[in-house]
Parts: structure tokens; C-alpha cells; sequence
């Protein structure tokens, strides 16, 4: 009889990519993949293979636990042991790497009504 076996050597201790549980649903990740694609010349959708939402659940899942690392330090320096999106914002703007979030955390920020003097000047 023939056996399952998975797509690629990614995940190991006897996980497979095929069957294996995933942090984040890999059906919601190929419809924003596909949703971000847009169309392509001749109007169909964008063809995405089986592997891809699996290597960028992965990847999801390493940004999402560097970011919450990152945030999670923020916490610690003001003596608290709640993350609080001014935590969240701390780490992205200490960090070169997530320079591509920062307009993302400023919008955040004055959507949620920071607009007072103090609070700006602490996420600028």
C-alpha cells in the first residue's frame, strides 16, 4: 500500500506538510495570496501550488514570534506584564527591520485618537 508522504522536508518530528496541524489556516493565506496576485493578462487567477501557503505559514508564524519577542522586551523595560500595542509599536520602531510597519503602527496610532503631544512624541 502506498503511504502518504509530505511535500517537502520543512517540518520535521513526523509532521507532515500534507496533514500536518499549521498556526495559521493555509485557505485564508492562498486567498490573500490570490487576492494580491490580481489578474493576470489573459483574466484567470493566478495558479498558486500546494507548498506556497505552507512555506509562508511558516514564515507568518517566524515574523509573528520575532515581532511578539520584540514587543514582549518593550513590556519588561516599563515594568509591566501586558504586551500593549504601545509595546508593539516600541519594538518596530527600535528594530531596522520592521521599517516597513512604521507607517502602518503611525496610522494605528492616530486612528485610535493619539493625537496628544506625549503619546506622539513616544512612537515618533
Amino acid at each position: 500500500m502506498r503511504q502518504a508522504r509530505p511535500y517537502s522536508g520543512m517540518f520535521c518530528g513526523g509532521v507532515s506538510v500534507r496533514t500536518g496541524p499549521h498556526a495559521l489556516p493555509l485557505a485564508r493565506i492562498k486567498k490573500i495570496m490570490k487576492r494580491s496576485a490580481g489578474e493576470t493578462a489573459d483574466g484567470g487567477a493566478r495558479m498558486i501550488s500546494g507548498e506556497a501557503p505552507v512555506v509562508f505559514s511558516k514564515a507568518c508564524e517566524l515574523f509573528i514570534a520575532e515581532l511578539t519577542r520584540r514587543a514582549w522586551a518593550a513590556t519588561l523595560d516599563g515594568k509591566r506584564r501586558t504586551v500593549h500595542k504601545e509595546d508593539v509599536a516600541t519594538a518596530v520602531h527600535n528594530t531596522d527591520l520592521f521599517d516597513f510597519l512604521v507607517d502602518v503602527v503611525m496610522a494605528v496610532h492616530h486612528a485610535a485618537g493619539g493625537d496628544d503631544g506625549d503619546d506622539a512624541a513616544a512612537l515618533e
